[in-house]
């Protein structure tokens, strides 16, 4: 069943490192398992992202808002250029980048 849940879900367009799978629970009549999709950045990986942005030396500035880091820049060169180093960056958890500079 996990497996058809990954196969629906990474059909959807949603990365699969998003879904966090609890051990399941078995009786005599039925088994159970939960799995939890995750939203959003926790705070940690929010300081660790944003730490990784000011490490950078790029002229881009992040922000932690709730459960999303704004990153904010002059150009839009600086904006791809901390959109590139996140993507090689190992942040343990997938990112999404929205609302870019036009």
């Amino acid at each position: 069943m996990l497996e058809i849940l990954k196969l629906r879900i990474a059909k959807r367009g949603i990365d699969v490192a998003c879904l966090e799978v609890k051990d399941p629970e078995i009786n005599l009549a039925r088994a159970k398992q939960l799995a939890i999709l995750k939203q959003g950045i926790d705070a940690d990986t929010g300081r660790k992202v944003s730490k990784l942005i000011k490490e950078s030396k790029l002229k881009v500035q992040a922000q932690i808002q709730g459960e999303k880091v704004r990153i904010v820049g002059k150009k839009r060169d600086d904006l791809q250029e901390a959109i590139a180093f996140l993507r090689k960056a190992d942040v343990g958890m997938p990112l999404q980048f929205n609302n870019f500079r036009d």
